[in-house]
């Protein structure tokens, strides 16, 4: 018979082992990621490992600083570390605000200790930045082959000691879409020296076939290339053992059955210990393009994308994933909040200025031929971060001048702020919104409160569906709402953005300012 105390041993004893089952159990439990991994708009994403770390780069379009430079040690958690472009150029031409124009889908490298970007301007070309270190300083950009509608380039470095670049073409401002070319680089890479040579139509099978990359791998070229339109596109690929072709080709993932929409446009990536996986993007309309990654194996020499429903060689995109090499990398470096922001053109330099750590914003005139904000430079924004947050700014508005305005802006193709105007009888709260802005709309104006001092916060709750709710405080806590249920819109080729602003409507020999005495994002 067991006594007592035998009995209490053996009790301890089995919570002993259940503890250590459990704990193993949880230890060998693979830890997995959820996507979209990067949930913010960095549209026609490219990545490369150097070493242990990750480096990505993305479209910018029109706005500055541009080629943002995003670092991981996973590829699940990313972070902006930089940009490689401080001003687009040619400057004249992007002083003004160009809607879609600018940076388009680049591409980056690493070669003979050397980073590349190489990205287009669709109206003026394709461009190369070079840099020795990823945080800089980078390049001024060289012009690698003028002309407009040369889209999405790639370059590869041969093992034969040739230089290649594949790219694409822009319908709208070459004439012709759906064709991938191919061209010799000269040895440094930056020229373009042949005519180059047609290697796929995509008329029949993957009409709009854009942004390709290209690889090498195991004796065969590569080029990855997505088709079909970015919400309702698939990837395929492209392979050939002569660089010029025929090319084979075959689908390796597309929607399926999942809500990833147009999973596409990408890049595809080794691991240290071997493992394959592609990342892309899916257009989530007014909070952009964001940023999924997905498993990836090889089959004699195909790639297969995602996860197979059948024994079909083709992938559909996860959801979540056991995270590359098991375990997650966080990162230890403090984000410098200032990386986030970005203007509508390049900025002239009052335009912002930092006085005692205070960010000072110089009204900027209005141009005659605008009746709203769409086409004004010095729009100070960032990306939408997440589905559902609340964005907090506090103001000190001092204005000169009659007309002067400054607020919290949530902007798109339609828009709304709430903010701070001056009138003759003193400065007023509002709620503006602006519908169609893209084709001239005009502000709808609400009067919240009269003479209005001193510093007030502004804030803008984002729910699921992108609504959009507006309210005002003086001490941060004890919000009045403005206005409930704006539904936010994407811009040109990019989600809605956030941020501020302080325009006047007349020019003036000395223009008033505002202050941004804090931001938050909850």
């Amino acid at each position: 018979m067991l006594n007592y105390r035998m009995l209490q041993r053996i009790f301890f004893l089995s919570l002993l082992c259940i503890g250590i089952a459990a704990a193993q159990a949880q230890s060998n439990k693979a830890v997995t990621y959820t996507n979209p991994v990067l949930p913010l708009d960095y549209s026609d994403p490219d990545a490369i490992r150097v070493g242990d770390t990750y480096y990505m780069t993305a479209s910018s379009f029109n706005h500055v600083p541009g080629l943002p430079i995003l670092k991981s040690y996973d590829l699940v958690h990313w972070q902006l570390i930089g940009h490689a472009l401080t001003s687009l150029t040619p400057v004249e031409h992007f002083n003004t605000v160009r809607h879609g124009g600018g940076v388009w889908a680049p591409s980056i490298r690493f070669h003979n200790n050397q980073f590349y970007i190489y990205y287009p301007d669709p109206d003026f070309g394709i461009y190369v930045v070079t840099a020795k270190n990823i945080a800089g300083p980078w390049s001024a950009p060289v012009l690698v082959e003028a002309g407009k509608g040369l889209i999405d380039p790639c370059p590869l470095w041969d093992t034969d000691g040739n230089n290649y670049l594949v790219h694409a073409y822009a319908g709208s401002r070459a004439g012709i879409k759906s064709i991938l070319v191919i061209k010799k680089l000269n040895d440094q890479a930056t020229k373009v020296v042949d005519a180059g040579r047609l290697i796929y139509d995509g008329h029949e099978l993957d009409p709009t076939i854009e942004g390709p990359k290209f690889y090498k791998r195991n004796g065969w070229y590569y080029i990855f290339a997505p088709a079909g339109g970015v919400a309702t596109g698939w990837q395929t690929v492209l392979r050939s053992k002569n660089i010029y072709g025929p090319y084979e080709r075959r689908v390796v993932m597309e929607q399926g059955a999942t809500n990833t929409n147009g999973p596409h446009q990408g890049a595809f990536l080794e691991t240290p210990t071997g493992e394959s996986w592609f990342l892309h993007f899916q257009d989530k309309e007014a909070y952009g393009r964001i940023v999924h990654l997905q498993p990836m194996v090889w089959k004699n020499d195909w790639p297969i994308i995602g996860v197979q429903p059948s024994d079909a060689p083709i992938g559909n995109p996860v959801s979540s994933y056991a995270v590359p090499g098991g375990k997650n990398i966080l990162l230890s470096e403090t984000l410098n909040q200032n990386l986030l922001w970005q203007w509508q053109a390049n900025p002239l330099p009052h335009w912002k200025m930092n006085l005692n750590g205070v960010d000072r914003f110089y009204a900027v005139t209005k141009l005659d031929s605008t009746q709203n904000l769409w086409n004004a430079p010095n729009l100070y924004m960032q990306k939408i971060p997440a589905d559902s947050f609340e964005f907090t700014v506090q103001l000190r508005f001092k204005p000169n001048q009659v007309g002067e305005k400054a607020g919290l802006i949530l902007f798109g193709s339609s828009y709304a702020y709430i903010g701070l105007e001056k009138t003759a009888a003193g400065n007023q709260l509002i709620f503006t919104r602006c519908l169609l802005a893209e084709k001239n709309g005009k502000e709808e104006k609400q009067v919240l409160a009269q003479n209005v001092s001193g510093a007030v916060y502004l804030h803008m709750t984002m729910k699921s569906g992108a609504f959009a709710s507006f309210s005002y405080s003086t001490d941060g806590v004890n919000k009045t709402t403005a206005a409930t249920n704006f539904v936010a819109k994407p811009g040109k080729w990019v989600g809605a953005k956030m941020g501020v602003f302080c325009s006047g409507e007349r020019i003036t020999n000395d223009a008033g300012f505002v202050e941004m005495l804090s931001s938050s994002i909850n």
